[in-house]
């Protein structure tokens, strides 16, 4: 763990506009129960993407380990109503859980489950990350099953996003694709960006 901790601070550093770096580094330190590390670069994270919903969710936990009660509750409520918005349900409702653990308010929902179902049957389509309706890809960007959650949940231009900060990705952290370990590295922090995390 302590290897990934200090790939991901080099990631960060090498790049302080790169998200993903950010956000793999604060949950390393939360994995680890580093809470007060966790805290900034999950809080860069937002900075640079406010509707990264998992950084809200993770910065929430950090908070309220650290006892930081008041904090938690103010990002886990701002948090809810991102991933609400977006239709992201499995960070929302743990962040509205986390809410009401620390006595606070949830707010009312407005995304439903049948919504989303909606959507998941192809009657219209929006992003997993940018939250934007949009058209899906003309086809899925890799065989496999993760190349059909890609195409079922990421828009054409997170895609290509995506296709930079992999480059970015590889390079930094030295990633041979042709080795097991660092494909499956490669893929969590593709699944991370572009989140779709199971």
């Amino acid at each position: 763990m302590n290897e990934r901790i200090e790939q991901f601070k080099k990631m960060a550093e090498a790049d302080p506009q790169n998200e993903m770096g950010h956000f793999s580094l604060g949950k390393a330190y939360l994995d680890e129960n580093c809470f007060e590390e966790a805290v900034a670069p999950l809080k860069r994270t937002l900075e640079l993407n406010p509707s990264f919903s998992k950084a809200y969710q993770f910065l929430g936990e950090a908070q309220k380990q650290l006892g930081q009660n008041e904090q938690a509750v103010q990002t886990l409520t701002r948090g809810f109503e991102v991933a609400d918005e977006k239709g992201d349900l499995m960070p929302r409702d743990a962040m509205g859980k986390l809410i009401t653990e620390l006595g606070g308010t949830v707010p009312e929902a407005k995304t439903k489950a049948a919504d989303v179902a909606k959507v998941a049957d192809g009657a219209d389509f929006f992003c997993s990350r940018c939250g934007r309706p949009s058209a899906k890809m003309p086809e899925r960007p890799f065989k496999g099953d993760l190349g059909e959650k890609v195409w079922n949940h990421v828009c054409q231009s997170c895609w290509r996003e995506w296709i930079g900060m992999g480059t970015k990705v590889i390079n930094e952290m030295g990633l041979q694709l042709a080795d097991a370990k660092s494909q499956k590295a490669f893929d969590e922090h593709m699944k991370e960006f572009l989140q779709i995390m199971d």
